[in-house]
């Protein structure tokens, strides 16, 4: 079964035209009701001022009735009159108005819903009203047909207007849409461009200067687009610099091994050389694939963060390392430091920034571990060397993965990975490594953690 798939262009279309075709309708019935509505208070207040003159004048005849019109300043063309003249002394009893006889041969009929309202064919819609005064009943028929040619013209002039509003609303509705939804067509088929090509991160989409939603999300699209450019790059530097690592002790290997297979019967002198070569590249190997590992379950790990009482933490940690490195490694552990955190990151952590720091240091300096907390300032755990420190130029890469200083490469074990393995745990800790220089030489690191 197909999905019914429609633009967002003609949703607009169409949801605009139900709302304006609606809101015209109610508009026109709004200012037909309006007006029809004032014309009947008009009729209604003319009758009335009717009634009431009348109510001051004896009519029995065509002289008084003559007479009450001339002197009169209301307008009584339109209306006709019924008059029952009770009193005793009166000379006529009954007695009707010009052509009033003659309309009121037919009974006008009720209209329903509106009081007072007549309708007697040939003639049109009438108001009636009756009234009384010293024993003479008048019933008053006022003609409407002048309210209702101007409610006719009203109605008319009304149902032209929305009719060109109804006319001209799509034609509008369609030139907003197209300028709605022209940048997003476009951003679609340049998503689609994007999707197909090679190398999808090289590629921005269009901004528009307008609407500010497509704006913000062409433009928040590109930032992505360039990470995603950002992260491919490094995939690829960080693939070809595993294999530049690997290959160097592969290569150590074969040599070796070939060399053991060609002259050891010969020379057996060589092969215990040669197995310490072997042996020695292989744990490098080891550890370069173990940090590897470490570093990609630290791209898709979510550390679980506990409150952790972070001065025993810290002293526990230097105690299990204690005896291992040449230099003296000395602590400076304030108390009851506590922070929210991940007790095993922080433990890699740490035992990578000191084993980094016997590294490069010589045997007899010192290593200093120092945990401290000043006023309302974050806990800061600081390493602190004596080696030969590190240059301005380097402190800019050193947390970058692979970088090794072209002063230490070959000279010093390593693989390059170590502190961005800890740069990453800091992050997922939600805290932040920095690099220092110690003086009068050597290097600080130091791991600062969130206050809570």
């Amino acid at each position: 079964m197909k999905k019914n798939k429609q633009s967002s262009a003609a949703i607009m279309l169409r949801s605009l035209m139900r709302l304006i075709i609606i809101v015209t309708l109610l508009l026109g019935a709004g200012i037909i009701i309006a007006v029809g509505h004032q014309l009947l208070e008009e009729v209604r207040t003319t009758t009335s001022h009717i009634s009431a003159s009348l109510k001051q004048t004896d009519i029995d005849g065509d002289d008084d009735w003559e007479s009450w019109r001339k002197n009169s300043t209301l307008d009584t063309s339109a209306t006709y009159v019924y008059v029952h003249n009770k009193r005793a002394d009166a000379k006529v009893s009954q007695y009707f108005s010009p052509h009033a006889e003659k309309v009121l041969k037919v009974t006008p009929t009720k209209v329903p819903f509106l009081t007072n309202v007549y309708y007697r064919p040939g003639i049109g819609l009438l108001y009636h009203r009756m009234v009384h005064a010293r024993g003479i009943y008048y019933t008053l028929w006022q003609n409407m047909n002048p309210q209702l040619a101007v409610l006719l013209r009203v109605i008319e002039v009304t149902a032209i207007l929305l009719a060109v509003t109804l006319l001209a609303t799509p034609l509008y509705i369609r030139r907003l849409t197209k300028r709605l939804t022209d940048p997003l067509t476009t951003l679609s088929h340049t998503t689609q461009m994007i999707a197909g090509a090679k190398e999808p991160g090289a590629m921005q989409l269009p901004v528009p200067a307008q609407p500010t939603e497509v704006t913000e999300l062409a433009g928040n699209f590109n930032e992505l687009l360039s990470l995603l450019n950002e992260r491919q790059e490094q995939q690829k530097l960080f693939v070809m610099n595993a294999a530049h690592e690997l290959r160097t002790p592969i290569a150590t290997i074969r040599s070796h091994a070939q060399l053991i297979e060609r002259h050891g019967k010969n020379h057996p002198e060589i092969i215990a050389k040669s197995v310490g070569y072997i042996t020695e590249e292989s744990r490098q190997m080891q550890q370069l694939i173990d940090e590897l590992l470490q570093l990609s379950r630290a791209d898709r790990l979510a550390l679980d963060l506990t409150t952790l009482d972070l001065s025993a933490t810290v002293a526990a940690i230097m105690q299990k390392i204690a005896g291992t490195f040449e230099q003296t490694v000395t602590t400076e552990i304030q108390p009851n430091i506590t922070i929210t955190g991940n007790e095993s990151a922080i433990e890699q952590i740490l035992v990578n920034l000191v084993t980094n720091a016997a590294k490069y240091s010589p045997a007899d300096s010192q290593i200093t571990v120092t945990l401290s907390q000043h006023a309302d300032e974050a806990p800061a755990l600081a390493v602190k060397d004596q080696g030969s420190g590190i240059s301005a130029e380097d402190k800019s890469h050193i947390f970058e993965r692979f970088y090794r200083s072209a002063d230490v490469r070959g000279t010093v074990a390593g693989t390059g990975l170590g502190l961005a393995i800890a740069t990453q745990l800091a992050q997922l800790s939600n805290s932040e490594l920095t690099v220092a220089d110690n003086q009068p030489h050597g290097t600080i690191f130091t791991l600062i953690f969130p206050t809570k």
